[in-house]
């Protein structure tokens, strides 16, 4: 019970903050796309939030890998009937390596370096990517939900 609880949570502040940004913060900071400062902005918020996205990934990696192994559920992925499980562990992975791997090493200067020299293209740039992101994760938790209940699509 506290495996999925803490599973279920981490998912909601981690996917629910990926929605945030998406739906709320870069529209707003979109009205300023054309000056330099959007970014700064951004830059200063996504700072603060990835540590929060990084715990919470770990923790629903950690709790979702303990609940595989508690529930001997491995002989899901050979099913094409829990293609959610898959999707979760898909998104996780992505996550992880942009949050650890690709943002801190890569991506923060790349962006740095966009948006001074066209602010709004590298706001289409970030968009694009966090609506893919949001995308993907609401698949996941979408199939996640319907499939733990009973639903198969």
């Amino acid at each position: 019970m506290l495996a999925r609880a803490l599973h279920v949570v981490a998912g909601v502040l981690w996917i629910g903050g990926v929605g945030f940004v998406t739906l709320a913060l870069l529209p707003v900071l979109g009205r300023d796309r054309a000056q330099e400062s959007w970014f700064t902005r951004f830059a200063a918020f996504e700072r603060r939030f990835a540590w929060i996205a990084r715990i919470m990934v770990l923790v629903a990696g950690g709790s979702g890998f303990y609940l595989i192994v508690a529930l001997d559920a491995w002989d899901r992925f050979g099913s094409a009937s829990y293609w959610w499980m898959h999707a979760m562990v898909i998104v996780w992975a992505i996550f992880t390596l942009f949050l650890f791997v690709l943002e801190p090493l890569v991506f923060e200067r790349v962006q740095a370096r966009i948006a001074k020299a066209s602010p709004s293209r590298a706001h289409r740039l970030i968009t694009r990517l966090h609506w893919v992101l949001l995308a993907l994760s609401l698949i996941a938790v979408f199939g996640a939900v319907a499939g733990s209940h009973g639903g198969f699509l």
